[in-house]
């Protein structure tokens, strides 16, 4: 049942943003994977469920919060993270225009045929209220690091 409902809700966000993904499509979608695979660990039954739904929307909220506030430098800073960081180094920066701090770590690093995946978990502060999310990207031919969870 759990994985159903797991499936469903990360299922929905695909579609929505399949089309022509923004950054707080991307953001969404982080946190909503993320939230639900906090939820699978809490409880069981219903409880459970419940706890999945629950930390999907939150985790989507919290992750279309921080997708909204990054601009194009802060994804390049951040793909620079992905790229050029050590497991387990943390990158930081502040964003001038903007005043939100960022540190990204990336956390486990493997291989897929098509390439390198890295999980990483991204420390907010915007408008002074701290936000973490946790996700995972993989570098595509391009060499553009694209979020999958």
């Amino acid at each position: 049942m759990k994985v159903k409902a797991l499936s469903f809700i990360l299922a929905s966000t695909l579609v929505l943003t399949a089309c022509s993904p923004t950054k707080e499509d991307i953001g969404t979608l982080a946190g909503a994977g993320t939230g639900a695979a906090v939820g699978t660990q809490i409880g069981g039954g219903r409880g459970q469920l419940a706890a999945v739904v629950a930390g999907t929307l939150i985790g989507a909220y919290i992750g279309k919060s921080i997708g909204r506030s990054l601009d194009e430098v802060d994804r390049m800073k951040m793909e620079q993270a992905l790229e050029r960081q050590p497991t387990g180094e943390t990158y930081s920066w502040q964003n001038p225009d903007s005043g939100a701090e960022y540190a990204v770590t990336p956390t486990r690093t493997y291989e897929r045929d098509s390439g390198p995946c890295r999980e990483y978990t991204t420390e907010a502060i915007i408008d002074g209220q701290r936000e973490v999310v946790h996700g995972t990207a993989c570098r595509q031919a391009d060499g553009r690091w694209v979020a999958v969870n």
